[in-house]
Parts: structure tokens; C-alpha cells; sequence
């Protein structure tokens, strides 16, 4: 194997090389996150694999601005050629292994404006998952009081605002107050999820996919789906090569 080919095994402080010199001797090296980019800007042109996994991306990046060649792989490709029992030399060597393969799997490097958009799409998505709880929680709680909801997210946000100014139903002072505050709680919750979705097209507005796809939908006579329009601002197809 040529020595210009390295396996990164990334990590939060300690990182794992692994590569091969001429003679096809082993060569394994320990670096501490300080010592990452100085080590590597001393290095010849390399081919480097990483697993796409967390900080990934950042490390792809900043190893390509030294002028490496920079590949992230799949990890359920990479964990193929895992030899012997898991530690990290053995998971860079395998990295280093899956890299030199002619069909790898390999993942497109995000940049940053990728990773601003993926991680709105998380922190909507779990705004979302919180909204659920308590709206059933208080679609259970009116029904232990003989007011029972249909189903679904809409029926508590009109229903909940007339019951409470219903002086004549059956609750309290007390259970009145409880559910006077988890109905505000559920409207922050939506008024943060439409902050996010805000954001989120505004920054749809500026991504060259996005606005692509949008101009052919309006040829076709179709609406594109925001969803679809969100996803194509972080989307990036795993390739074969």
C-alpha cells in the first residue's frame, strides 16, 4: 500500500491514524486534538478516509484546506472490514482499508451552511416531538372531567381557549389555572416550531437547489412541497464509486 493513503479515526481529544509505509509496514499513530492540524500540514498529499460520524464534517473540511484529498465514508461500509476485536487502531486500519476500495460509499462533505440547515431541521423536529406530549396529556386529563376532544393536534389549540372562558363546565379554580398554563406552553412551543420553519425558507431563498427545483415545479403548473424544498437545501446523495 502507498504511504500517502491514511485512516482517521476521529474522536472528542485522541485521534488514531493508521496508514502504511513503503515497505508495507504498519504505521500507527496517536494525535491529540491540538496536535491534528499541524501534524497534517507537515504531511505529504494524502488520501485520507474518515467514518461519518460526529465533527466528521469540521475535520474534512479543515484536512482539505491543507490540500489533502478527503473522503468520508458510511459507516456500515467501513464497519465491513473491521479485523479482530473493536479498539480504535482497528477501526482507523479498517477506515484505511475501506478507503482504497474501488466501489466505497462515500458521503459528501457538508459545509457549514449544510450543517446550519441540518441542525434547524433537528431542533424543529424536536419542538415537534414535544408538542405532542402535552397536548394528550390534556386531551386525557379533560376526559377524567367529562370533556372529551377529538383526535388531533388542531382540535385541542380551538377547543382548549373555550372551555376555559366556559365558567359553566366542570372544572375548577385550580385545574382551570393547570390547563391555562399548558395551553401557553403549547403556544410557545408552536411559535417556536414557526421560527424555525421561517428560518428554515428563508434560507431555502438562498440555496441554488432549492430555488432549481422550485423553478421547475412552477414550469410543470406544481406546487413543490416545503418539505421537499427544506430537504434539498441539506440533501446530499451517498455516491458509488
Amino acid at each position: 500500500m502507498n504511504s500517502n493513503v491514511v485512516g482517521l479515526d476521529t474522536a472528542k481529544s485522541i485521534f488514531h491514524l493508521y496508514s502504511q509505509a513503503a515497505n508495507d509496514r504498519p504505521v500507527k499513530k496517536k494525535l491529540r486534538r491540538a496536535e491534528m492540524l499541524s501534524y497534517f500540514a507537515n504531511l505529504p498529499v494524502s488520501l485520507i478516509g474518515l467514518e461519518a460520524c460526529g465533527g466528521a464534517h469540521y475535520w474534512a473540511r479543515e484536512l482539505t484546506k491543507l490540500g489533502h484529498e478527503v473522503v468520508l465514508l458510511n459507516a456500515k461500509f467501513v464497519k465491513a472490514f473491521v479485523v479482530g476485536n473493536k479498539n480504535d487502531f482497528n477501526d482507523a486500519e479498517a477506515i484505511f482499508t475501506a478507503v482504497t476500495r474501488p466501489n466505497k460509499r462515500k458521503v459528501a462533505v457538508k459545509d457549514d451552511a449544510q450543517q446550519d440547515m441540518q441542525m434547524l431541521h433537528r431542533l424543529r423536529q424536536e419542538r415537534v416531538a414535544e408538542r405532542t406530549a402535552p397536548a394528550n396529556q390534556m386531551r386525557g386529563f379533560l376526559a377524567e372531567r367529562g370533556i372529551v376532544l377529538a383526535t388531533g393536534l388542531n382540535s385541542v389549540r380551538k377547543a382548549l381557549p373555550l372551555i376555559l372562558e366556559d365558567a359553566d363546565n366542570a372544572l375548577t379554580s385550580t385545574g382551570r389555572e393547570l390547563f391555562a398554563e399548558q395551553y401557553q406552553r403549547l403556544v410557545a412551543i408552536d411559535a417556536d416550531i414557526k421560527a424555525h420553519e421561517q428560518r428554515i425558507s428563508r434560507l431555502c431563498e438562498q440555496n441554488a437547489l432549492s430555488k432549481r427545483f422550485r423553478d421547475v415545479c412552477r414550469v410543470l403548473g406544481r406546487s413543490p412541497p416545503p418539505s421537499w424544498l427544506r430537504t434539498l437545501a441539506t440533501a446530499r446523495a451517498i455516491e458509488m464509486v
